[in-house]
């Protein structure tokens, strides 16, 4: 068997102070976590972190920087996440629009409220991204290089 982790994105947005979160259920209880997925099959980065976004709050991401990249072993699980944070802003958002199956809501919490719910968090990846957005951690895009789109030497051989 080989041992894969499971890539991840994440959306930090802050506006008026306050960050955009989900509420959702896992592992039979409802967590806060930023919204956050596993990236697709043949999808960018950058493309994963808008589509989830939009899937579990309704609200359209525009990322503008990469906040880190972050490893987690779960502790009860033989499962790692590898999760590629991105800060950027919403655009528009959809009210009437379904969320995710499993996403109660989206809400904005001030990092105040953020801690105080730190029993809830989905992973300790909600605050650490948190605090290093806060610290003022930044990145540019194009630190990420996508080169799904350029065929290679070996695939142009077997084509």
């Amino acid at each position: 068997m080989v041992w894969k982790p499971n890539v991840v994105v994440a959306a930090i947005v802050e506006r008026d102070g306050k960050f955009l979160l989900v509420e959702e259920k896992a592992e039979g209880r409802f967590v806060l976590n930023q919204p956050a997925g596993h990236l697709d099959e043949g999808e960018s980065l950058v493309d994963a972190v808008v589509r989830e976004t939009l899937e579990e709050t309704a609200w359209h991401f525009l990322p503008e920087a990469l906040l880190g990249v972050y490893r987690w072993p779960h502790p009860t699980k033989s499962m790692t996440y590898l999760r590629f944070a991105f800060i950027g802003r919403v655009l528009r958002h959809e009210p009437g629009r379904s969320l995710d199956h499993g996403i109660a809501r989206a809400l904005w919490l001030t990092p105040e409220e953020i801690r105080t719910e730190r029993a809830r968090h989905r992973s300790p990846q909600v605050e650490r991204c948190l605090d290093d957005y806060l610290a003022g951690q930044r990145y540019p895009l194009d630190l990420l290089k996508d080169l799904g789109h350029i065929a290679t030497s070996s695939s142009l051989q077997a084509g």
